[in-house]
C-alpha cells in the first residue's frame, strides 16, 4: 500500500506496475517468493491456503495455486522466466490459460505433472478434491 493518493497520482506509476485505487489508497497485492526480496510477481490470480503468509503489503512464500493468462507482451515471462521461479518457490501447482491457443498448461509441480486441456474440458484443480474448472470463451 502506498498511502493516500489521487486519480493523477495512480498514472504516474511506473510502467507495467499493476494497482488498484480504493478509497484514495493504492493497493498493490504482491507475491513475494521465497520470502525475499528478489523476487516480486503479481499473478493474474493466486490462492494461497496458509493464511500465516497473508499480510497488508501481499502473500509471503509461494502460495499453493497460481494462474496467469498469457497476453503477447507476456508470453515469454509467463511459460518461461515465472514458470521457473515458481517451481522453484515451492508453488503447487501452476495454470497457463492462453486465450489465443484456447488451452491451458497445468503444471502440478509436487507431482512432476504437466498436463494441457484445452477450453471447454474440464480441469481437475487437484490441490482441491472433486473441484473442476472449465473455461469457455
Amino acid at each position: 500500500m502506498y498511502g493516500c493518493l489521487e486519480k493523477k497520482e495512480i498514472y504516474a506509476l511506473p510502467d507495467g506496475e499493476r494497482a488498484e485505487l480504493i478509497d484514495g489508497k493504492i493497493f498493490s497485492f504482491a507475491v513475494f517468493l521465497n520470502q525475499d526480496d528478489l523476487n516480486y510477481v503479481e499473478p493474474d490470480l493466486s490462492i494461497i491456503c496458509d493464511r500465516s503468509k497473508l499480510d497488508e503489503k501481499g502473500c509471503h512464500g509461494a502460495p499453493d495455486w497460481v494462474i496467469e493468462v498469457v497476453s503477447p507482451s507476456s508470453k515469454s515471462r509467463d511459460y518461461m522466466e515465472k514458470l521457473f521461479k515458481y517451481h522453484t518457490a515451492g508453488v503447487r501447482k501452476y495454470w497457463i490459460v492462453d486465450p489465443e491457443k484456447q488451452r491451458v498448461m497445468v503444471y502440478w509441480f509436487e507431482h512432476d505433472v504437466v498436463e494441457q486441456y484445452d477450453f471447454g474440458t474440464d480441469i481437475p484443480v487437484g490441490i482441491y478434491e472433486g473441484f473442476h474448472i472449465n473455461l469457455l470463451l
